[in-house]
């Protein structure tokens, strides 16, 4: 006859991790001095189970913090358009228009280095 080992399932996120530490603290404050739990002697839940629901808390504000950045990325992502094209078009034109003064497009913000390049050693 096949022996049935059991197995627990721990999560491996986060969000899961805290989720059950929650559960075990709950269910350890609702034993009271009767818990199982009281006899763990590396670890405290009396001192640490508070912190499971402030962290708990802290990470579903970091979850929407990066929901709120991911939509925020995609509307400039909407609205940039075609600034590339538009900034590398007047990079090009105010260098025709300015060939003898090469310096005078870092009025319009373009930072112009007129240093040599440094060739790659071999």
């Amino acid at each position: 006859m096949p022996r049935n080992s059991l197995r627990f399932v721990i999560p491996k996120t986060i969000g899961g991790m805290l989720k059950l530490a929650g559960l075990i603290y709950s269910k350890h404050l609702q034993d009271g001095a009767n818990s199982p739990l009281n006899s763990l002697s590396d670890y405290n839940w009396n001192e640490h189970g508070p912190n499971v629901q402030r962290a708990a808390e802290k990470h579903a504000e970091a979850e929407e913090l990066t929901r709120r950045a991911e939509h925020c990325y995609r509307e400039r992502n909407f609205l940039m358009g075609d600034v590339n094209g538009l900034v590398l078009s007047s990079r090009d034109l105010l260098k025709g228009i300015f060939k003898k003064t090469p310096k005078k497009p870092g009025e319009w913000g373009f930072e112009v280095n007129d240093t040599p390049r440094v060739g790659k050693v071999k």
